[in-house]
């Protein structure tokens, strides 16, 4: 989805059976380029939820943000699914 200042992936899917060619991280990289060519300065991956195995990919890709009590916080990756506040 084009948005007025990024692109969101929030949406981005592809087939299970093709899992082992890693088409998802793929589809994040061709993103993260698309949004660059179009001079926009977000991508939005979506939820975050920890715990969730499978959105533990979305850690990979720092650095992270995070919307809570009404504004972006940065966060840094300290092992697994622990989160600190970058202050």
């Amino acid at each position: 989805d084009n948005l007025v200042d990024g692109n969101s992936a929030v949406y981005t899917f592809f087939d299970p059976a093709y899992q082992e060619r890693a088409l998802g991280k793929y589809a994040i990289l061709y993103l993260i380029e698309h949004t660059r060519k179009q001079s926009r300065q977000w991508l939005y991956l979506g939820y975050w939820i920890a715990g969730c195995d499978k959105m533990k990919y979305k850690i990979d890709y720092q650095p992270i943000e995070c919307y809570l009590n009404n504004e972006w916080k940065r966060f840094h990756a300290l092992s697994g699914n622990d989160f600190a506040v970058n202050k």
